[in-house]
């Protein structure tokens, strides 16, 4: 199974075609898949990055398509980052400033 990034399309519709081909352009294992309101609303548009064994990183005041550019090297830095969390969030540009939160994996027993 690839990571996935949850869009949300709730608040403004964002279109989560030009970002899959954007992940895709770049090499990128993750499924881009629109999800219903992850309330964040009162800064929109949300995003969260995830994988199984891997902490969830949600993220809410991104603007898919300005931010395109940082959600894909934000998308590697996740994949690349040892369980999915990420310490060095610099190279993220704008999307570090965006993180609301980190989530550890589940893991058996939990």
């Amino acid at each position: 199974m690839s990571a996935v990034l949850r869009l949300c399309v709730s608040c403004d519709g964002a279109d989560v075609s030009a970002l899959q081909v954007a992940l895709d352009a770049a090499g990128l294992d993750i499924k881009v898949m629109p999800q219903d309101c992850m309330n964040a609303c009162a800064t929109p548009v949300s995003l969260a990055l995830q994988d199984v064994g891997r902490a969830t990183n949600f993220f809410a005041g991104v603007d898919p398509v300005a931010d395109q550019a940082d959600i894909v090297t934000t998308a590697r830095a996740y994949l690349d980052a040892p369980g999915g969390w990420i310490d060095d969030a610099t190279v993220c540009g704008r999307l570090r400033f965006c993180l609301v939160g980190r989530v550890p994996p589940l893991s058996s027993g939990s």
